[in-house]
């Protein structure tokens, strides 16, 4: 299986462990409209490999992330029902973008 050239790794930071079953969504920004790219769900180790293709153009994209019903099905409250994390691929380089999450903040940078 080939990687996508954006990819995420969650970790629920609270839990101590990945968070694994958050779905996960990739939009590109056509012209002010978010355009849907792919959706993807992270696996046991919290991570999502296959949100679209290998190659995508230059753009803003916005991985769109559904903290909130991660935290409903573990029966926990939550301050954030979901996350958009917006960003510029520039180039062909690999994308990762990781969140590090808990029920009432998160964190997110740059991954190689």
């Amino acid at each position: 299986m080939s990687v996508s050239h954006v990819t995420t790794h969650i970790l629920d930071t609270g839990a101590g462990r990945p968070a694994a079953g958050v779905a996960v969504v990739l939009y590109r920004n056509d012209g002010g409209t978010w355009r849907h790219v792919a959706d993807s769900t992270t696996d046991a180790d919290g991570r999502a490999k296959d949100l679209g293709p290998e190659q995508l153009e230059a753009g803003h994209y916005k991985l769109n992330i559904a903290t909130g019903d991660y935290y409903a099905g573990l029966q926990t409250a939550t301050f954030f029902p979901e996350v958009d994390l917006v960003f510029e691929v520039t180039g062909p380089e690999h994308y990762h973008v990781p969140l590090l999450l808990s029920p009432f903040a998160y964190s997110t940078y740059r991954g190689s």
